[in-house]
């Protein structure tokens, strides 16, 4: 019998790699890949990418004027030399991330995603194969529908946690959407003091209804299922879109040969009963909405300064480098 991960592939779902390592990326053989300021602060510290620190600390000594600018070219450099390493391996797209600290500035995130993309054109990748990833605030997701409208610059709308967030995600015109699975579980089990199955565990059931809710409506958006706790919630949510899994999860399908029959369906979501709503131009009930969800709220700033803390202690190891 074929691996649970072959199986997962051959239900329909995309599989993405969640990882800043190379030669993880290589032996899974996803369709694309993620990375964030975690994996790679992570990948940074290894001897083997030391070659690619000091490719972006030498570009940036010349693009900056400042140390503060030198620091961010820098570390803008470094994250399309990570996403162009793993271009070369994957025939897909690579998502790269903008700075977490401008989650709630719109017109900074599409500087630095325009930024971004110019970087790695400038290497001869085409905006095509890159994912600019933005937090699924309420100015991350206008400027994504700002670079997807006006730009053509393709998002994955990440850190969402709600509903709320996915319709106006989706309204956006963003190319793709990473609802958060394992956290979503980490806080109701935290809050419920209870263990749940797969079955019913509360981050694979949102990503159930985002997918039912996108497809009976319509929306072209990708539902990219991401941060897995057990591969029981991967196998779970088997013919979802895509699905982004880090490398030991990805071990463990690959070396299982348990049944991993399809579990969504779009021909599914047509017949259930759901309301359409719409949030991309009513901030206030948009604030409001996500508000009254906490367990959304809660996670959502956590995870912007979780990333933000990381790119602020990956900047702190490239000054290091620049002044030494």
């Amino acid at each position: 019998m074929s691996s649970s991960l072959d199986q997962l592939k051959q239900a329909g779902t995309v599989v993405v790699c969640d990882s800043g390592d190379f030669a993880t990326i290589g032996k899974y053989k996803p369709q694309d890949a993620t990375t964030n300021p975690s994996l790679i602060l992570a990948a940074s510290k290894k001897p083997e990418y030391a070659p690619l620190v000091d490719v972006a600390v030498e570009y940036g000594k010349k693009e900056g004027k400042t140390l503060d600018e030198q620091v961010d070219a820098t570390l803008d450099r470094l994250l399309v030399a990570f996403g162009q390493e793993i271009l070369k391996i994957i025939p897909g797209k690579v998502s790269t991330e903008v700075d977490a600290r401008f989650s709630f500035d719109t017109q900074a995130s599409v500087n630095k995603a325009l930024r971004i993309i110019k970087l790695y054109e400038s290497l001869g990748i085409s905006k095509d194969r890159i994912l600019i990833k933005i937090a699924s605030t309420w100015e991350g997701i206008q400027a994504a529908h700002i670079l997807q409208t006006q730009h053509k610059v393709n998002c994955n709308l990440t850190l969402m946690f709600s509903t709320v967030q996915a319709i106006a995600g989706a309204e956006a015109g963003a190319f793709l959407i990473s609802p958060f699975v394992g956290r979503i579980l980490d806080w109701f089990k935290a809050a419920h003091k209870r263990d749940y199955t797969a079955a019913e565990d509360p981050g694979v059931k949102s990503v159930q209804n985002i997918y039912n809710y996108y497809k009976k409506h319509g929306y072209n958006t990708i539902v990219m299922g991401a941060s897995f706790r057990n591969t029981g919630e991967i196998t779970e949510l088997a013919g979802c879109d895509y699905l982004t899994i880090s490398p030991n999860l990805l071990e463990e399908l690959y070396n299982s040969t348990n049944p991993v029959p399809k579990k969504l369906d779009p021909a599914g979501a047509a017949g259930l009963d759901i309301p359409k709503r719409s949030y991309l131009k009513d901030e206030a009930l948009f604030r409001y909405e996500l508000n009254e969800d906490a367990m959304a709220t809660e996670k959502l700033r956590e995870g912007i300064s979780k990333f933000a803390a990381d790119a602020v202690t990956l900047k702190e190891l490239l000054k290091q480098k620049i002044q030494a």
